[in-house]
């Protein structure tokens, strides 16, 4: 199939995404796949470029600086995870000018920011470009690249108290986000405590709750409206009740049984459901969970696990999944040992 993508000896369009997608199942014909980029169209080109930069090649990079000065690259997160394979001091000289455009112009930043949200702290060089986002309709990506890129980011410390209070006009809507990234950019709890608590005893509980998870015992004086929210009628609620409960008191006897029941194994990749969060959490929590391993050692056998036709990101999705199954049951099989 790489071959045929190569010299173009067909015109599928599910076989060029599915090379596109492979990664290192491909890696063999890394070689081919180099050789062959600049001898095609602009189209087989790019689709090259990113199949070889999501096996970390970095004779991707040439070919990517030819694609961002064309403004050709991603628009959409799933192929932001191909890029992220890549080393951020290696590509951020191609990502920082394509991110110095017009915020409100260029389709590739909502998929940029999330490169540099996977690349975390790494991604400190891009904090001044970062800060252009603020204000945008990229205004929430923007705040979790800085959360993500922490202390490196704390210029921008007082920006977000101003969105995490209210202060900026008009009010923003993502006061909780804004908060979480005032503490991992300061380091001061204060802020995101009192703010993403407000939001749980309030009711808009499923927007509090994954902050007060990463603060873990310093919201302890939550642990209340956190325990009645893993008794929610909302499935994702009820999962990151779960999941804060477990992070803030250490206990997770009663979060195991509501995040297992959240497992389906006929899922088949709906988004509105936290089927993929639960085993990732369960995951995180480690041998406690380990009545789910039977359950997710029989999902992760499956021969097809998502069945929705995603066009030209599914093989990425059922890759994510059957990536966060298999961690989750390293992690519980190498806690109980």
């Amino acid at each position: 199939m790489v071959k045929a993508v190569c010299d173009r000896s067909h015109t599928s369009w599910g076989a060029d995404h599915a090379v596109l997608q492979a990664g290192g199942v491909v890696a063999a014909h890394a070689d081919l796949i180099a050789e062959s980029l600049g001898h095609g169209s602009a189209y087989t080109d790019e689709l090259l470029t990113f199949a070889l930069a999501g096996m970390g090649d970095l004779r991707a990079l040439p070919a990517l600086q030819r694609i961002a000065d064309a403004n050709h690259l991603p628009s959409n997160r799933p192929h932001a995870r191909i890029l992220a394979v890549l080393p951020a001091a290696e590509l951020l000289p191609v990502v920082l000018p394509v991110l110095r455009q017009n915020p409100e112009q260029h389709c590739s930043g909502t998929a940029l920011l999330e490169l540099l949200a996977l690349w975390g702290p790494a991604s400190a060089p891009a904090v001044s470009e970062v800060i252009r986002f603020l204000g945008t309709a990229d205004t929430y990506d923007a705040m979790r690249v800085l959360g993500r890129i922490g202390p490196a980011a704390v210029a921008t410390a007082d920006r977000l108290a101003a969105y995490a209070t209210g202060r900026v006009t008009p009010a923003h809507p993502y006061r909780r986000r804004a908060a979480w990234a005032h503490w991992k950019v300061t380091g001061d709890p204060t802020l995101a405590l009192d703010v993403c608590g407000a939001a749980v005893r309030s009711g808009t509980a499923s927007h509090g709750l994954p902050f007060l998870a990463d603060l873990g015992p310093l919201a302890a004086v939550h642990t209340p409206p956190v325990r009645r929210l893993m008794e929610s009628p909302g499935a994702w609620t009820r999962t990151y009740a779960a999941h804060a409960y477990w992070r803030i008191t250490g206990d997770p006897e009663p979060a195991v049984p509501v995040l297992l029941a959240e497992v389906d194994p006929a899922w088949d990749g709906d988004p509105a459901l936290p089927v993929r969060e639960a085993v990732r959490i369960l995951g995180e929590i480690g041998a406690p969970a380990v009545s789910g391993a039977s359950l997710l050692r029989r999902i992760l056998a499956q021969e097809e696990r998502l069945s929705r036709p995603w066009r030209g990101v599914r093989i990425l999705a059922d890759q994510a999944y059957a990536r966060t199954l298999t961690e989750a049951l390293d992690r519980i099989e190498r806690c109980r040992e």
